[in-house]
């Protein structure tokens, strides 16, 4: 699932940026009202959207307007505590929610995925169940199986899984990788670890040598094939 940042606080951006990625989600990031109009006007519209109220050139309220003039993507605010007229103004337009500053990233993600649920979305060119070699991903209750049997794994190896379906057909270096997974003390994974996991993921889903799932590209990283 794609989703859209638009925020000017830096600091709160990058939190959201690396906590998304984290969890899977393919992200694009802007600062600027200009920036998030160009990105909505030279791609597809992605499948969530996080706007900040106040930005230097303009507001996400205007944002959400056009936005809602080509589609029902789901909008969550990013809200000073004591905006409360830009707040009903943008749930008026059709915003599905808002979160008031600070807030903590878990509330923030349940919110996303109850809004998410609430709409029946997954996504625009997402299915909820994708497969792997003779594994199927249920992306919407975690579930990993091979014919009736059900895999277990690690919720570090589903977080990498979920890394490598959503970049399938894509060359990942292990630095990108390592910059998508966390631990959860909030550290950075490192590298022995990540061959580690890479290397359990793969006997779990049932790779051969003369069948990889995740192929290794000698100096420059990782491929799952878009099959």
């Amino acid at each position: 699932m794609t989703v859209l940042i638009v925020e000017d606080d830096e600091i709160i951006l990058e939190g959201l940026r690396y906590s998304l990625l984290q969890e899977g989600y393919e992200v694009w990031t802007a600062e600027t009202f200009a920036e998030a109009a160009a990105l909505l006007h030279n791609r597809q519209l992605p499948d969530f959207c996080l706007l900040d109220v106040m930005l230097p050139d303009g507001n996400g309220i205007d944002l959400c307007e056009q936005i809602r003039r080509k589609s029902d993507v789901p909008v969550l605010f990013l809200t000073a505590c004591d905006d409360e007229v830009s707040t009903v103004r943008a749930l008026e337009l059709g915003a599905d929610d808002y979160i008031a500053k600070p807030f903590r990233i878990r509330e923030l993600l349940a919110r996303m995925k109850a809004i998410v649920r609430r709409s029946g979305k997954t996504g625009k060119n997402e299915s909820t169940i994708v497969t792997v070699g003779e594994n199927t991903v249920n992306l919407q209750t975690g579930k990993v199986s091979r014919g009736n049997e059900e895999i277990l794994l690690t919720a570090m190896e589903y977080r990498l899984l979920l890394v490598f379906l959503n970049h399938r057909g894509q060359i990942l270096s292990r630095t990108q990788i390592l910059n998508q997974l966390w631990d959860d003390a909030g550290e950075y994974v490192n590298g022995n670890t990540l061959s580690v996991y890479i290397k359990r993921l793969r006997k779990k889903l049932g790779e051969t040598e003369g069948a990889q799932l995740i192929r290794t590209v000698r100096g420059l990283g990782y491929l799952m094939e878009d099959l």
